[in-house]
């Protein structure tokens, strides 16, 4: 219905209005807080004049402050999407026309956000089948890079406090409450309440630890499917939270579990697990992941109420409104799903380079929701080596293979992974593990801490592995054909107490068939 918009709206909905040809019917999509006008080439979003607890649009001088600060912030990771903050004049009576940006100030009546537009988001491309593992990985990459270079200073890290996450979720539970009975059982309320406030009492070193480490920056906020798109053959994500610093200033990881949450939610663990396993590898943010369970159950729970709430809009339908209440319904189960910590475990992987051990130990960690640790890029990281940066930053190897290079990368492998296993994580470390004192520190480890352990040797015919080595490409590895001989060389066997552990794959043949028994 058009009855109920302004005019300046109604008149950008004519296909006059605009200074070129527009060419498909002008559409119009309506949120709590900005209306966005479609014309097929370009999208014109326009803020609503409101004031709400959470952002002030009420006057034109405020809206055309956050209109900058949204091309601003967006442009960041969309630079291609975001054009121009463009003024609308009324050159007569209920007759607008976009003017030139130096227009006199005075005769502004409006100021409209200008963008590209895209034929879907990020929901639809994945309910489509339309995304892949390859776009999971480039937008963990992009994302790591944004954090990486993301503003903090002290201000910022103050939002990180455990402080503010308790009044964070005081507001979410006093807003739940209402909704007890309806869309959230009183169990599963309990359950959330229970594991939340523990968890904050219990690990609240590991929050201040968060914020010494400058873990806590401007983020984009709003991190979700529908606020991903596909442009120019690219997966990125555009409408970052511009209205509200308390809303971006946040921890990293808590930016990253929105995404991972929603992944989930619409059935696609594997895709979380993938942009999860990359980001984490381009950050080295491993210690991150034991505070990983808190934020997606935070951001769990606060969709759950911010659908309850919708189910309660009079204009919404009673088939719309049932759809939203098992949808709140849903995400709530998810927000307790979240509490249970299972059986953490290891898994080691085993093998010469070229052997498959990553295709092995990637294939199998989206299918049990592993973190998958590589050994090149942990020595990367202790070597100061940003792994965000081109290839072309190339480094002595004399530097970074060396004896006690080694040594770090792989006791920093196995800290790593008994660190989060301990907290009912399955990790797999992913590594040559070719000498035997190394797989019997992991073995000795995880056997004092009472953490199930498996080995996967991984092996391919010998032709198979030089064709690897010598045509790899994109990799992290600097493994190549004229190691091989050395590495094979050197390899030592396994041991009496070593085989009980061991699972081999023969990494050219199937491997789903192979790995059944780690899945089932």
């Amino acid at each position: 219905m058009t009855d109920s918009l302004p005019p300046l709206i109604l008149r950008m909905l004519q296909p006059s209005f605009y200074p070129y040809s527009v060419s498909k019917p002008i559409e119009i999509v309506q949120t709590h807080i900005s209306y966005i006008v479609l014309t097929g080439e370009y999208a014109y979003k326009i803020k609503k004049p409101i004031k709400l607890s959470f952002l002030d649009f009420s006057t034109l001088e405020k809206r055309h402050h956050f209109c900058q600060e949204e091309l601003r912030l967006n442009r960041i990771l969309a630079p291609n999407l975001y054009i121009a903050v463009l003024p609308i004049i009324e050159i007569s009576h209920r007759q607008f026309k976009i003017a030139k940006s130096q227009t006199n100030i005075e005769q502004v009546i409006e100021y409209v956000i200008q963008m590209h537009q895209f034929e879907k988001d990020g929901l639809e491309l994945l309910q489509e089948n339309l995304l892949t593992f390859t776009h999971m990985q480039s937008l963990g990459k992009q994302i790591a890079l944004y954090h990486s270079e993301a503003e903090t200073n002290s201000k910022i890290q103050s939002y990180g406090s455990v402080e503010v996450i308790r009044h964070i979720n005081r507001e979410n539970f006093t807003l739940s409450r209402s909704y007890i009975n309806k869309t959230l059982s009183p169990s599963r309320y309990q359950n959330i309440f229970e594991y939340i406030n523990h968890f904050l009492s219990d690990h609240s070193e590991w929050l201040e630890k968060r914020q010494f480490q400058h873990k806590i920056r401007e983020c984009h906020g709003d991190l979700h499917l529908k606020n991903l798109c596909l442009f120019q053959d690219k997966l990125q994500a555009f409408d970052c939270i511009e209205f509200n610093q308390e809303f971006r200033y946040i921890d990293i990881l808590y930016d990253v579990a929105f995404l991972v949450m929603d992944l989930t939610y619409y059935g696609h663990l594997d895709y979380a697990n993938e942009f999860l396993n990359e980001y984490l590898e381009k950050t080295d943010d491993y210690s991150g992941v034991n505070i990983l369970p808190l934020y997606l159950i935070m951001r769990a729970f606060i969709r759950g109420n911010v659908t309850s709430l919708t189910c309660e809009d009079s204009l919404i339908s009673p088939s719309e409104k049932a759809i939203l209440k098992a949808q709140a319904q849903a995400y709530y189960k998810l927000a307790s799903d979240y509490t249970y910590r299972p059986q953490g475990r290891v898994i080691l992987m085993s093998g010469i380079s070229g052997s498959g051990k990553t295709t092995v130990a990637r294939n199998l960690s989206r299918k049990i929701n592993a973190i998958h640790i590589r050994s090149d890029a942990v020595r990367k990281h202790i070597a100061g080596i940003s792994l965000l940066e081109s290839r072309s930053n190339k480094h002595s190897s004399q530097d970074i293979y060396t004896p006690e290079m080694t040594y770090k990368t792989y006791k920093r492998l196995v800290d790593s992974g008994l660190q989060l296993a301990k907290q009912g994580v399955t990790v797999i470390l992913d590594a040559k593990y070719d000498k035997r004192n190394f797989r019997n520190e992991v073995i000795t480890r995880t056997k004092a801490a009472k953490i199930p352990l498996n080995i996967i040797v991984c092996k391919a015919p010998l032709e198979v592995i030089r064709n690897r080595l010598m045509y790899r490409t994109n990799d992290i590895s600097d493994a190549n054909i004229s190691i091989l001989e050395t590495q094979i060389n050197e390899a030592e066997d396994f041991n009496d107490t070593e085989k009980p552990f061991i699972h081999i794959v023969n990494t050219d043949q199937d491997l789903d068939s192979q790995l059944l028994s780690f899945i089932e």
